[in-house]
C-alpha cells in the first residue's frame, strides 16, 4: 500500500473517486492535474498535499498559483505541465482520467519514463493503440484498465492462460435510449441524453453512452488491451450493469466479473493490483436484482457503434478519425449546434470521406485528429 500516485483529471468523476480510494488505503498522492476547476483543484491540493499540481487551462494558471502561494505546492499549466507530472520520478503509477485526445501525449510520456498506467482515458488507445501498446512492451510498463468493462476482462483473465481465450463479452447498459427506433431518436433533447440510467459520469462520456459510441470506443480499446481480433469481441446489452464483462475460453467456459455499478471497484483494482482489499462501495446482492437480462445491440439504429467497429476492422487512422469526429460532434450537440441523431451521421460519414492512412507516430495521430475535426466543423458550418 506504499504506492505513490499521480492523478490526471483529478476533479472529474474518476479522479475524485480515485482520491477516495487513495485516502482510504493511504496511497500517497504525488501530483494532481485538472482541466479548469480552480476551486476543486485547490481544495484537493490542500487536502492531499501533492508536491505539484497542473491546471490544463492556461488562463486559470495565475489564479491557481495565487491561491496556493501559501502551500509551497508547485503549480504548472497546459500540456507541458501534464507531461511533466506524467513523468515525475517519485510517481509509481499514473492514473490518466482526462477526457479526450488530450490524454494521449501524457500517456506516452509516462510510458517513456517507465511509469505504470491506470488507464481511464479511452482516446489513448482508440487513437494511438498500436503506438501505446508497442511502447509499453518496449519499456516493460504495465497498463491497468480502469473502465469497468476492461477491468472485468482483466480480472477474468487472472490465473488463466491467455492463449486459451476464445473471445470476450463486452457488456453495455444500452444507455437511456435502448429500444428506441431511429425516428424516435430524432426528438431526443440534450437533457434526456445527459440522463444515464446507471452511471454518474461527465457530460461527454454520458452523451457517448447515449449514442453507444462509448461502447464502440471500448470495443477498440479491448482489441489493443487484450491483443484481440475484432471477431473475438462480442457486445451484449445488459441493462442492469451488474455483469461488467466476461471471458469465454476455448472449452466454452465463460467467466464473468460482477459487482454493483460503482467505479471505485475497478479504480481500486488498477491502483492496488494484485491486492484485493475492502473497497469504499456497497456489496452486490443478486437477490435484490432478482433477474439479469442480456440482449443484442441495435447497430443499425446506433450508428456510432457500427462506425467504431468498422473503423477498427479497417485499422490505420480510421479509429482516430471516428473518435475525433465524435468529440467534435458531441461538442456541437452540447452547444446546441446539431441534433442528437446527427452525431452518428457525422461519425459514420468520416469512414466514407477519408482515404486509408497509417499511424506510425504521435504526429500521425494529431494530423488525423486535426483533419477529422476540420471536416466536422466544415460540415456543420455548411448545414448551418
Amino acid at each position: 500500500m506504499n504506492k505513490t500516485v499521480s492523478v490526471l483529471g483529478s476533479t472529474g468523476s474518476i479522479g475524485t473517486q480515485a482520491l477516495e480510494v487513495c485516502e482510504k488505503h493511504g496511497l500517497k498522492v504525488a501530483a494532481l492535474a485538472a482541466h479548469s476547476s480552480v476551486d476543486m483543484l485547490e481544495a484537493q491540493a490542500r487536502k492531499f498535499k501533492p508536491s505539484v499540481v497542473c491546471i490544463y487551462n492556461e488562463d486559470k494558471y495565475t489564479e491557481l498559483r495565487g491561491r496556493l502561494a501559501d502551500t509551497g505546492i508547485r503549480v504548472l499549466c497546459g500540456m507541458e505541465g501534464l507531461c511533466e507530472i506524467a513523468a515525475m520520478q517519485e510517481t509509481d503509477i499514473v492514473l490518466n482520467s482526462v477526457v479526450g485526445m488530450v490524454g494521449l501525449l501524457p500517456t506516452l510520456t509516462a510510458i517513456n519514463a517507465g511509469k505504470d498506467i491506470a488507464l481511464a482515458n479511452k482516446e489513448t488507445l482508440v487513437a494511438g493503440g498500436e503506438l501505446v501498446m508497442s511502447l509499453a512492451a518496449e519499456k516493460g510498463v504495465k497498463i491497468y484498465p480502469v473502465d469497468s468493462e476492461h477491468s472485468a476482462i482483466f480480472q477474468c483473465l487472472q490465473g488463466n492462460k491467455r492463449e486459451q481465450l476464445s473471445k470476450v463479452i463486452l457488456t453495455a447498459s444500452g444507455g437511456p435510449f435502448f429500444g428506441n427506433t431511429y425516428d424516435e431518436l430524432r426528438s431526443v433533447t440534450k437533457e434526456q441524453a445527459l440522463h444515464h440510467p446507471n452511471w454518474d459520469m461527465g457530460n461527454k462520456i454520458t452523451i457517448d453512452s447515449a449514442t453507444l459510441m462509448n461502447k464502440g470506443l471500448e470495443f477498440i480499446e479491448a482489441k489493443w488491451l487484450f491483443d484481440l481480433e475484432p471477431e473475438q469481441i462480442e457486445i451484449v446489452v445488459h441493462r442492469q450493469s451488474v455483469v461488467h464483462s466476461a471471458v469465454e475460453y476455448n472449452d466454452y467456459s465463460v467467466i464473468a466479473q460482477l459487482g454493483v455499478p460503482d467505479m471505485k471497484i475497478p479504480i481500486q483494482y488498477a491502483l492496488l493490483y494484485p491486492n484485493r482489499v475492502e473497497c469504499p462501495t456497497g456489496r452486490l446482492s443478486l437477490t435484490d436484482y432478482g433477474s439479469l437480462t442480456f440482449e443484442k445491440p441495435d447497430i443499425e439504429t446506433f450508428k456510432c457503434l457500427s462506425a467504431a467497429i468498422e473503423a477498427i476492422k479497417r485499422g490505420g487512422a480510421y479509429p482516430c478519425l471516428v473518435n475525433s469526429a465524435n468529440e467534435e460532434a458531441v461538442k456541437a450537440f452540447l452547444g446546441d449546434e446539431i441534433d442528437f441523431i446527427q452525431i452518428g451521421e457525422i461519425v459514420s460519414a468520416v469512414l466514407d470521406t477519408f482515404e486509408p492512412s497509417q499511424i506510425t507516430s504521435y504526429e500521425d495521430v494529431m494530423k488525423a485528429d486535426t483533419a477529422a475535426r476540420a471536416y466536422v466543423r466544415e460540415r456543420i458550418g455548411k448545414k448551418g
